[in-house]
């Protein structure tokens, strides 16, 4: 879901880098409330969601699949700080190791570390507490999808991709619908796990 330079025109890449500046520092306003065990984890999130998006696979339509962890990060620090995490994280794979453009950045931050934070974040919001496992898997799946859906359609809209919306959305829409089920299993499984063995970092 790493948009390469050379796939987005001109001006989507000004929209996205315009967007995403935009909320990014909204969520830097609205994090400063963030406790510290909450801020503790940044680092650690960071680190593991780093690790999961090396792991790409490539797909038809010209880009490639792999793991968010957009959805988790949002339920274990709240939306604020996941998409400052997240834009750590994807400010450090364009810069250090070129998995990502740096005039496609606004995008790739807009795609995963907004739309895939905040929809994870409301879709695990609106299960009730007994329910919240479901909600994390639902969580997990919706970000994912919705992220490469918004990526089909940046990449469709641009005049300097090959293909338009009508191969961009259903590729990228349908392949990360598949993908959202492992990454709706994973977050489900490791909220589970700290519900059981570390409460207070699911708590809010």
């Amino acid at each position: 879901m790493h948009i390469p330079d050379g796939y987005l025109d001109p001006a989507m890449c000004a929209v996205t880098y315009a967007l995403s500046l935009a909320v990014l520092a909204f969520s830097a306003l609205k994090a400063r409330s963030a406790g510290s065990e909450q801020k503790t984890l940044v680092p650690v999130l960071a680190a593991a969601i780093f690790a999961a998006q090396m792991l790409n696979w490539p797909i038809p339509g010209g880009t490639s699949l792999h793991l968010v962890g957009g959805a988790l990060a949002s339920i274990l620090v709240g939306p604020w700080l996941a998409s400052l995490t997240m834009f750590l994280v994807l400010l450090t794979q364009a810069l250090v190791f070129h998995d990502g453009g740096i005039t496609t950045l606004g995008a790739n931050v807009l795609n995963m570390g907004i739309v895939a934070v905040f929809a994870g974040y409301l879709a695990y919001r609106a299960f009730p507490e007994r329910l919240r496992v479901v909600g994390a898997f639902l969580a997990g799946w919706l970000s994912i999808t919705l992220a490469g859906v918004v990526c089909g359609v940046e990449l469709g809209l641009s005049k300097q991709f090959l293909y338009g919306l009508s191969v961009t959305v259903p590729v990228m829409g349908g392949w990360h619908a598949l993908l959202g089920v492992v990454e709706g299993l994973i977050t489900a499984s490791v909220y589970a796990y700290l519900k059981s063995k570390a409460p207070q970092l699911v708590a809010g």
